[in-house]
């Protein structure tokens, strides 16, 4: 059992790693039970695979869950099933005191932290994320969103959760894709600043992909450690310190929007690919090594994740993908920030990109 901490001062929060942590979720959320009851938020594929052990732990202890499974897909970050959750919460009562588990994946855990930071001015919500991308990324952090028509997790806020809870065996029924889309946001933390853990998902990839558990486990908790120092911080991108978590993204949202944020390309996909573009494009302005560039291509093909516009399966002109990126949040004064490289394991914020440059280098790769 590992446990670190996210420290955010007033509101810091432990996140527990353990394999087999699932089958005692009521010993560890039983302090979050107001009332004997939790809420819990999950969707069609983990109320089938997942939700039936968590219940079985809850068996006999008092505690009622109130559950609530919503379609799976990023195309439940949408109004429509925020309007869904938040008025089902309303129905059963749920109280400021009460607490709502997300139990799923990014998209579940998006939603649900977004329902309960409005419902009542704010409720409390404990995450079990169930997907590789949330376990490593998206539970921890406190983003929590849905997608607009123009653009992904347009609309949302920073709402940190009371407690994260990673059971690696949980990912033991998770499709390979899914696994690999996951894996992804593993491989960025040793992009971002730590060159001697990508060298190490050169090693261990495959055995990750193959649910080698103590592998698996290992991998989650150097990619939680790293992102916990970096959200604590900068928890609300202020310092530009958390930005670096954004690799691979700013590429990958626009490629997600030409995809209409389906399951043609699922958002760990997207990320793989926009890593890959975003040290391509630091080759360009002189900042990377070509060989550099080439490792990460070569990494995330052994890995068979997409590493460009072909392998992503996205036919776009260079300027309609600049288009879908002006619609980022992160735009400032008319001008997109973008992760940039040094090389591996140096990221930067680069501040001054003409998106013209953008559209061009993305035609020439296409």
């Amino acid at each position: 059992m590992t446990q670190i901490t996210v420290e955010l001062g007033d509101h810091s929060y432990p996140i527990l790693v353990q394999p087999g942590a699932l089958e005692q979720s009521a010993a560890h959320l039983k302090a979050f039970a107001s009332n004997d009851r939790l809420f819990v938020l999950t969707d069609v594929n983990v109320e089938s695979h997942i939700l039936p052990d968590l219940q079985r732990s809850f068996a006999g202890s008092g505690i009622e869950l109130v559950v609530k499974s919503l379609p799976a897909g990023e195309t439940s970050k949408s109004w429509r099933q925020l309007e869904r959750v938040t008025d089902w919460l309303l129905a059963e009562g749920a109280e400021r005191s009460d607490t709502v588990v997300a139990l799923g994946g990014g998209v579940i855990g998006d939603l649900t932290g977004f329902a309960a930071a409005i419902v009542k001015r704010g409720c409390r919500f404990v995450q079990i994320p169930t997907s590789l991308l949330a376990q490593v990324d998206s539970s921890v952090g406190g983003k929590t969103a849905i997608n607009s028509a123009v653009g992904k997790n347009l609309i949302g806020s920073f709402n940190q959760p009371r407690f994260v809870l990673i059971d690696p065996l949980v990912l033991n029924s998770l499709p390979a894709r899914e696994l690999r889309a996951g894996y992804a946001e593993v491989v960025k933390y040793g992009l971002i600043n730590d060159p001697e853990f990508f060298a190490w998902c050169e090693s261990n990839g495959s055995r990750i992909l193959a649910h080698d558990t103590e592998v698996l486990s290992e991998a989650i908790i150097h990619s939680v450690r790293a992102k916990a120092l970096i959200v604590g911080d900068d928890e609300k991108e202020l310092s530009g310190r958390r930005a670096l978590l954004n690799l691979g993204h700013t590429f990958g949202h626009a490629l997600e929007a030409e995809t209409g944020f389906s399951d043609r390309l699922v958002h760990g996909e997207a990320v793989a690919a926009g890593m890959a573009l975003a040290f391509g494009y630091s080759v360009r302005r002189g900042h990377c090594d070509a060989a550099d560039a080439e490792r990460v291509r070569s990494h995330l093909k052994s890995v068979d994740l997409p590493y460009d516009l072909a392998t992503a399966s996205v036919r776009a002109s260079g300027q309609r993908l600049v288009d879908h990126m002006m619609h980022d949040k992160k735009m400032s004064g008319g001008t997109l920030p973008f992760l940039l490289a040094n090389g591996i394991g140096q990221s930067f914020l680069a501040k001054d990109v003409d998106l013209k440059d953008v559209a061009v280098f993305l035609d020439e790769s296409d």
